[in-house]
Formats: structure tokens, sequence, C-alpha cells
């Protein structure tokens, strides 16, 4: 079994962290930046049609480049779907989309999906969540992983 080398450093860092310990300068500079991405928006779910706007955010404390939200369906998506730019599917019950730009304290950009469903259900449940952070370090995942649960009414439900 192979073991990565900042597999290794990670575990003695947080290590030296929970034992209340200073780590030795320059321990974590490999680490990369921290921020913390956040994702808001709304759902509806109308006629085998799910309609999905979205906005990522960054709280900090680094501005990233661009991040990669996943959006994760409990029904399959119909094998032809129209995307929006910088989105892609990833699956069965999945797509992508990039964030764009997030500024420190700032906004993506806003990302809005009519996704089409193989079979018309009563209700989906989505999932968002962060894909890929830009190489950053997140620490607060509770404002960026969101299961929201959408009935077949058209009623938009908030995350």
């Amino acid at each position: 079994m192979a073991v990565r080398r900042g597999a290794v450093r990670s575990v003695v860092v947080a290590g030296l962290l929970t034992l209340g310990l200073s780590v030795p300068a320059g321990a974590h500079a490999w680490a990369g930046p921290e921020a913390d991405v956040a994702y808001h928006g709304r759902v509806a779910l109308s006629e085998g049609k799910l309609r999905i706007w979205l906005v990522p955010e960054n709280d900090g404390p680094a501005a990233l480049a661009n991040a990669t939200v996943r959006v994760r369906l409990s029904a399959d998506l119909a094998d032809r779907q129209e995307l929006a730019g910088g989105c892609a599917r990833a699956g069965l019950r999945e797509v992508v989309c990039e964030t764009g730009p997030l500024p420190l304290h700032g906004r993506g950009r806003h990302i809005g999906l009519e996704l089409g469903l193989r079979e018309p259900a009563a209700e989906v449940v989505m999932r968002v969540d962060t894909w890929w952070n830009g190489g950053a370090t997140d620490r607060n995942h509770l404002n960026n992983e969101h299961m929201v649960l959408a009935l077949d009414t058209g009623d938009a439900y908030a995350f």
C-alpha cells in the first residue's frame, strides 16, 4: 500500500495541532489557500423538468480562481440535456458546473439549469456539494452541502 507524502504530512500537522503543540514554520505552507465556499439557491420540479438556480459564494479568507459545484439527483436524467455554459454531465444523475472566480467575500456567476428527467417523477431529491474546491481547504461544509426534496408541484424550494 503506497502512502503519499502529503497525506503523511497532513496527519502529522493535524496531530500536532490536536495535541496543542506548535507546528514548525512552513509545515502547513504546502496545504494551499483556505476558502469557505457556500451555495444558495432554489429548485423547482414540474412535469419532468427540474429547474435549479444557484449562486456560489466565498467567505474567504482567500479568493479562488474557480471551483466546481456538483448537482446529484435521485432520478435519472434524460439522455439529451441543454446545459448552461461551464456545465457538463458527469453521470446518469449528475451535473457539474464551474463557478468562475470566487472573490473574497463575494459571489461567483449565477448558474441556471433546466434538467429534463428520463421519466416524470412525483419527487426528486437534489444534492448540491463542492466537487473541486480550486485547490483550497474548506473547513465549513455546512454551507456548501445541501439536500433538498422537490415535489412535482412547480413550487420553488430554497437552500
